[in-house]
């Protein structure tokens, strides 16, 4: 079921047998990115649920979640990707988490990095464009060529995003690395070892 209704998705993405690779990437970064909305409470630790099916059929996801559809949908098409991990300073939308995390500091922030025409190039498809425009803030753009990370600042120059860490990029989800970073930045969230946001 998984299998087809990613294939579904891909092929609703308008790509062409024509395409090249880079224009393919493009087009599923920005159905990934409109798409499915984003929610940054939507997080999850029970990885053995965890599926990118959850998030198509949701139409909705934290970073992470959206950042794996993407990878997914990729690979399927034979364009290598990966999940990249990061320590962000998030505005974005994120006000009412920030009050229960104690923090503005979001850990960890998911993103995608697509090797494209010899060398991989980030990207983040986790702020839909509806948001940003509530927001007052520039969608993120990505034309396949060069790195797309993050907002610096919305349309009034207030400070929107800052990139902290960069953990690296991994081929599959770090569980235990997520957790762990999770619980040393977060501790209040966890109660006998399982994290507590509901939503």
């Amino acid at each position: 079921t998984e299998s087809i209704e990613i294939s579904e998705f891909i092929e609703n993405s308008l790509i062409l047998d024509s395409d090249s690779n880079l224009e393919k990437a493009v087009k599923l970064y920005n159905k990934v990115r409109d798409e499915i909305f984003y929610n940054p409470f939507k997080i999850n630790l029970d990885f053995k649920k965890y599926s990118v099916l959850n998030t198509v059929q949701d139409k909705d996801g934290h970073c992470i979640d959206k950042a794996c559809l993407l990878i997914t949908c990729l690979r399927s098409l034979n364009i290598p990707a990966r999940l990249g991990l990061s320590k962000v300073r998030n505005h974005m939308g994120t006000s009412k988490l920030e009050k229960v995390l104690k923090t503005d500091v979001l850990v960890p922030h998911g993103y995608a990095e697509v090797y494209l025409k010899s060398k991989w190039i980030k990207c983040t498809p986790a702020f839909n464009i509806e948001l940003c425009k509530k927001l007052g803030v520039s969608p993120l753009e990505w034309d396949g060529h060069s790195h797309s990370q993050f907002q610096n600042f919305d349309s009034a120059s207030n400070s929107f995003m800052e990139y902290i860490e960069d953990y690296g990029c991994f081929a599959s989800i770090p569980k235990e690395f997520i957790k762990a970073k999770m619980k040393l930045e977060y501790p209040h969230m966890f109660v006998k070892d399982k994290w507590v946001l509901n939503y």
